[in-house]
């Protein structure tokens, strides 16, 4: 991982193709959830995604400009999440990332986003 610290990426990184594709796990506990309905707290799902989309970007800097997200259904404590993230699209200054998350075979997360590569970062600043 070059873009940020592994410490920093939600989930544990199983599989990493820089600027191809990469896969986490993330089990949801009691810290996830919502205390009354057990039912995973949504900005953890999309955070990581989100820190997957950046992982994969093979540069020193990647940001979000951009993420068009869908949540297809209640994740659950004790439910384990493996996130896939593909990229789509690259230039110089953007990377298109497409991540969709799993319980066991059924789609219950997906995202395209928007990634800013350092070039651009540099140029903007």
């Amino acid at each position: 991982v070059k873009s940020l610290p592994i410490e920093e990426v939600i989930g544990e990184i199983i599989d990493l193709q820089l600027d191809k594709s990469a896969i986490s796990i993330l089990e949801f506990k009691r810290e996830h959830v919502f205390s009354r309905t057990k039912i995973a707290r949504g900005h953890h799902l999309f955070a990581q995604a989100n820190s997957l989309a950046v992982a994969v970007i093979d540069d020193e800097l990647a940001l979000t400009a951009k993420a068009n997200i869908r949540f297809t259904r209640q994740v659950r404590e004790g439910e384990r999440v493996v996130a896939k993230a593909k990229v789509l699209k690259k230039s110089r200054a953007r990377t298109i990332v497409e991540v969709k998350s799993y319980v066991d075979q059924e789609l219950v997360f997906s995202g395209e986003f928007v990634m800013f590569r350092k070039e651009h970062v540099q140029q903007e600043g």
